[in-house]
């Protein structure tokens, strides 16, 4: 416990996602952009070494260049420690005291793997990394905490209808669907959902309005597997509306007079 005049530590939250943003007890720190790539990328990278840090920030300048401009990025980061570091052997990491918002979702990614359900994963690394943000290396770590959360929204979702819990997985599901439209496994979920749960209509009426979308989009069907949910319940309806052709009756009194072009069938007349 600490004691009356110790030095308090201050809490230091280092959040990537939506944007950078460095906070001292909650209260905003002013970064330099160039001094914002360092410290973000060795909170991506924390098993990183010097050199590697360096190439990727310094892509287009030799190896001696970029490792002196990444010794004096540092050295201004310790004059200043608005983010302490720590330096083991040839590697730099964040200190002990800084708080990642990336580490969050990438903890959280791991227990629904492990089966468990945290209250707000749904919520969670909703927001891009580093929107407006362009480099390569921050390119590839967005797309793999994109991907991370994808499959995180989508195996809770599926873990929640295991569980007979309908309202959290639909909501998982939605939440999976809103950050990638186009990708079919949430909106599968969703029609299992509303399979489970019993209502027909809202299951065919998902499967539709996905099938528009894709057709619209990407002019593509749905999977087979996506169909092959809604096959026993679509066979009533289709039983029902197929009419079978009427059967064919010569004509006993010679062939009828040409009367010209057959107009064509209209759709749903068979």
């Amino acid at each position: 416990m600490p004691t009356a005049g110790d030095p308090v530590t201050p809490q230091v939250s280092l959040h990537l996602l939506g944007g950078f943003r460095l906070l001292h007890d909650d209260v905003p720190v002013v970064v330099p952009r160039g001094l914002q790539r360092v410290i973000a990328l060795i909170g991506l990278r924390p098993a990183a070494t010097r050199s590697h840090l360096a190439g990727l920030l310094w892509p287009e300048t030799s190896e001696e260049r970029a490792l002196s401009s990444l010794r004096t990025a540092l050295w201004r980061l310790r004059q200043d420690p608005c983010c302490p570091l720590f330096t083991d052997g040839d590697t730099v990491r964040l200190g002990t005291a800084v708080h990642l918002d990336v580490n969050e979702l990438v903890e959280t990614a791991a227990r629904v793997r492990d089966g468990a359900a945290p209250r707000a994963a749904s919520a969670s690394g909703r927001h891009d990394l580093l929107p407006g943000w362009y480099e390569d290396w921050v390119l590839l770590e967005r797309e793999r905490l994109r991907q991370l959360r994808l499959h995180m929204l989508e195996e809770l979702a599926g873990n929640h209808l295991a569980a007979g819990r309908h309202g959290e997985a639909l909501e998982a599901a939605l939440e999976a669907m809103a950050a990638e439209p186009l990708r079919e496994t949430p909106h599968r979920l969703v029609v299992r959902i509303h399979l489970a749960e019993g209502n027909a209509f809202e299951a065919v009426h998902a499967f539709y309005v996905y099938r528009d979308l894709l057709l619209r989009e990407l002019r593509l069907e749905p999977s087979a597997e996506m169909a092959a949910l809604l096959a026993d319940t679509l066979a009533p309806i289709r039983r029902a509306t197929r009419r079978e052709p009427p059967p064919h009756r010569p004509d006993r009194a010679g062939p009828a007079p040409h009367r010209g072009p057959t107009a064509p069938t209209a759709p749903g007349s068979r």
